[in-house]
């Protein structure tokens, strides 16, 4: 039996996990970031990764950093045939690498070497891609820089956000994964060296690329809105007050309107300019304080303020 340590964190690592564990083989431990506080009282709460591994019966650790705490020795001495990753979220030390006995694998949620780095999918969302994909790489110091043993893509469509790109992701990870394990075991797989000169990279989203900038074109809002779309939620300062947008459709309609102009609004609509004279309509929203709704209910309260041609959103800021 392969003896494996897990390593992951979100929800797109758990089936990973689980059909490793039911196709026989052996989870030595599983390895997830520490509990993270959450909610005004800041709970505790176990990532998806440990609640997983727990229904498994697998040992879990949590190190704060992996290279620098007393379970680094601990999992090295488990001598695993192989390390899998999936989403950790952290970078593993080249003596841990080392420490397995056939190799260390990642299931990385891109078409590499496009968008290495911790938010591929997003990014692929935000870009516009047409597809994204899965690559399962060897692990190497580098980050996300490791040879290619097997890719599979998939259509992205504005029908997707980085909620539904991230399941659909998690199965296809699985799948290939599953494919390509017997012949990284028995020696038989190959891998493909990753250009150099098609590499790209995807950082994890800050805190400032959360703020949606009225000045893009509303193809490319809808982008952003969805690829911040479910974890996070894009926002904007609307009539002063700050408000989360969830679901936005761009429109076919121009106008002369400067960025964040009223150009319609109704009972149950809400039309602004976008950046190079494209249009944009708010099709639910979550002004802060309160729930997500939908333009309607929106528009039935502070929205029955706004008047055509009024300047909401000021060049994206205030």
């Amino acid at each position: 039996m392969t003896s494996i340590i897990f390593m992951g964190t979100p929800q797109f690592a758990v089936p990973i996990l689980n059909a490793l564990a039911e196709n026989g083989y052996d989870i030595l431990a599983a390895v997830t970031q520490p509990d993270k506080p959450v909610g005004r009282k800041h709970t505790l709460h176990a990532s998806p990764v440990k609640v997983a591994a727990q229904a498994l019966g697998v040992p879990v650790f949590q190190p704060v950093k992996l290279g620098k705490s007393p379970e680094l020795d601990e999992l090295i001495a488990m001598q695993p045939d192989l390390i899998v990753t999936a989403a950790y979220g952290q970078f593993l030390p080249t003596r841990f690498l080392d420490a397995a006995r056939i190799t260390a694998v990642n299931v990385h949620g891109s078409l590499l070497p496009k968008y290495r780095g911790g938010a591929p999918i997003q990014y692929s969302v935000i870009n516009g891609d047409a597809e994204t994909g899965v690559t399962i790489i060897q692990m190497v110091k580098q980050m996300d820089a490791g040879g290619m043993y097997a890719q599979a893509a998939i259509p992205l469509t504005r029908a997707d956000d980085t909620g539904t790109a991230f399941d659909r992701l998690s199965i296809l990870g699985r799948d290939l994964l599953l494919q390509t394990l017997p012949g990284i075991i028995d020696g038989t797989a190959t891998m493909t060296p990753q250009d150099p000169e098609r590499v790209t990279f995807s950082p994890n989203i800050s805190k400032d690329q959360e703020r949606l900038d009225f000045t893009l074109t509303a193809t490319e809002i809808d982008q952003w809105v969805r690829g911040l779309r479910p974890h996070v939620g894009g926002w904007v300062m609307l009539n002063g007050q700050r408000v989360k947008l969830w679901a936005v459709t761009p429109l076919d309609t121009a106008t002369e309107a400067a960025p964040g102009t009223v150009v319609s609004v109704g009972k149950k609509e809400l039309v602004l300019a976008a950046g190079q004279g494209t249009t944009l309509q708010l099709d639910e929203l979550q002004p802060a304080g309160k729930a997500r709704q939908p333009i309607s209910a929106y528009m039935n309260g502070a929205g029955r303020q706004l008047k055509v041609g009024q300047q909401v959103i000021i060049d994206g800021q205030e």
